[in-house]
């Protein structure tokens, strides 16, 4: 295996792909961001903008889009595909609109999703597709279901039919053409059909490879718990877990909801619990690599470092088929360049689709950074320390 060096501070690497001219922009987008009033101004009016429909697309599309998005069509995200693939970085291709609620939305958003498994068929550069179950079914019959409500009315049955329909539509595709594809996490409130959804489709279709990942947000204090559950379920009625790792997204909507209707927040009580399960479950995973496939989806340095350091422990060759690591396009480029130069299966999620309907996936990166601690800083200081090494 030989010897076990990662140095996630080689910039070099990191931005080995970036101009000097790319590397200021960046710097000069994450620097706005990292400022809690300029980020909150900058959100608010983005979206008030649209909706009044001032002309600002362009500069959106000009300035915060292009650092962390690919484009408005899976076309226009090539250029993103062919730079990260020079670099062994996959590409997860991820059709960012939200909050829609026509079926005929619901329909565009399941064929997009289609295609984005057609355009991965065959493509080393895009190991995975993606979809929200939100994008393709009406929130108040996914809270029913995960509620445990039976439903009466016509209505909610034919929604509910159908949810379940576009679901299978993707996922059937996706393991006729040998493509794996990831099913996001959202909030509690309506993950529990989610769950149901996503292990339907494992039952289904992970019997020989893994094809469908339901995802596992460890900010809750009940999702270690689930993990295993998960994968006793797979091993007595015989086929793959396949999962991906995050901490989570959603956590003050959370918190804040749970203290409005006074019920126990599903919320861990603090970062250090979210951490410990967080890695409680990578070794699980682990410990099981041969029945469980993960991503480890992170810009947490400690919790990759640890996760390389284990497989290399275990023996576990770095492109192992079962282990790959992920991160968001546009952010911690110092983790995923010097994984994919040591030769592990590492991706990047590349949102795309029309600006206006990529906001408020923008203003959840943005108002996800200024929560995170740390993170825009340690952005910055990468970049500043790459730009000092280039001046030199």
């Amino acid at each position: 295996m030989g010897d076990f060096e990662l140095d996630f501070q080689d910039t070099e690497t990191a931005f080995a792909d970036k101009s000097d001219a790319e590397l200021r922009e960046k710097y000069r987008i994450f620097k706005l961001m990292n400022s809690p009033i300029l980020n909150g101004i900058g959100t608010a009016s983005a979206q008030f903008a649209l909706t009044i429909g001032l002309p600002v697309e362009w500069i959106i599309k000009g300035t915060v889009f292009e650092q962390f998005c690919g484009g408005e069509t899976i076309e226009e995200c090539q250029p993103t595909v062919d730079k990260l693939g020079d670099s062994n970085i996959g590409t997860i291709l991820d059709y960012s609109v939200e909050g829609k609620s026509a079926e005929e939305d619901f329909e565009r958003t399941k064929e997009e999703t289609i295609l984005n498994l057609k355009r991965a068929k065959n493509d080393i550069d895009i190991p995975f597709a993606v979809f929200k179950v939100t994008g393709i079914a009406p929130l108040g019959t996914l809270e029913k279901v995960s509620k445990g409500v039976e439903l009466v009315k016509e209505s909610n049955i034919t929604k509910w039919a159908n949810a379940r329909r576009r679901v299978s539509e993707i996922c059937e595709y996706a393991h006729s053409i040998g493509q794996a594809v990831f099913i996001d996490a959202e909030e509690s409130w309506i993950q529990e059909a989610i769950d149901f959804l996503a292990t339907e489709m494992m039952r289904k279709y992970n019997s020989e490879k893994p094809i469908v990942f339901n995802t596992i947000q460890l900010y809750r204090h009940d999702r270690l718990e689930y993990l295993k559950h998960s994968h006793k379920q797979a091993q007595k009625e015989g086929y793959l877990l396949a999962v991906k790792l995050v901490r989570g997204a959603y956590m003050e909507k959370e918190r804040e909801r749970a203290a409005e209707m006074g019920y126990e927040s599903p919320i861990q009580p603090d970062k250090a619990a979210t951490d410990q399960d967080f890695d409680l479950a990578i070794d699980y995973c682990l410990e099981n690599v041969d029945e469980i496939a993960f991503v480890a989806g992170t810009h947490n340095e400690e919790s990759v470092h640890e996760l390389a350091k284990k497989m290399e422990k275990r023996g576990l060759s770095h492109d192992h088929p079962h282990i790959f690591f992920s991160q968001l396009y546009g952010m911690s480029d110092n983790l995923s360049y010097v994984l994919a130069d040591k030769g592990y299966n590492v991706s990047k999620y590349v949102p795309y689709g029309p600006v206006a309907d990529a906001v408020p996936y923008l203003i959840r990166r943005a108002r996800e950074n200024t929560s995170v601690q740390g993170q825009v800083s340690r952005e910055l200081d990468l970049i500043s320390k790459e730009l000092e090494r280039r001046s030199k």
